[in-house]
């Protein structure tokens, strides 16, 4: 406990940035992960601080981003945003009609540009799929990618260069 503490009083500063990173569009955990190996962050800590600000946007996309779309719907300008955004999350239509669950699981645990949970997120409410559904796919899609980018960026760099020395 008192190692834990330590290591919270020394990174606090990194953990609340690679938190930040996390629950950002686009860069979600794919960009927190590397940012806490980079500075020194123990890949546990790294992985639970990043999968929590990852997810932690999830439930309000989720609960929050229909009612956003139909009041942006009324004004000719963000009616084109909304559009475009719905266009994007259609691009999947293909996996996500022929396996559903699992093609939104694979949309989110696959951590590549234009995939993770914010887009997950918006696939998720553009098919009208459920939240009780949804939400714990979506975790795990976010938990599988967690994993993923943990063993790139702590593993394999590991193996060829002396990380923390």
């Amino acid at each position: 406990m008192t190692a834990l503490l330590q290591m919270l009083e020394t990174h606090w500063k990194d953990l609340l940035v690679t938190f930040g990173i996390s629950m950002l569009p686009v860069v979600e955990l794919r960009g927190g992960i590397p940012f806490a190996a980079v500075h020194g962050i123990p890949f546990g800590l790294a992985f639970a601080v990043s999968f929590l600000g990852n997810i932690l946007p999830v439930p309000f996309i989720l609960l929050l981003l229909r009612r956003v779309f139909q009041f942006m719907e009324q004004w000719k300008l963000t009616r084109r945003v909304v559009l475009g955004l719905e266009r994007r999350a259609r691009k999947h239509t293909g996996t996500l009609d022929k396996y559903a669950l699992l093609g939104l699981f694979i949309l989110v645990a696959i951590p590549l540009p234009g995939t993770g949970a914010w887009t997950g997120s918006l696939v998720a409410v553009v098919f009208d799929i459920q939240i009780r559904r949804a939400f714990p796919v979506i975790a795990l899609g976010v938990l599988t990618a967690g994993i993923i980018m943990t063993v790139l960026s702590y593993l394999i760099p590991g193996l060829f260069f002396d990380i923390g020395a």
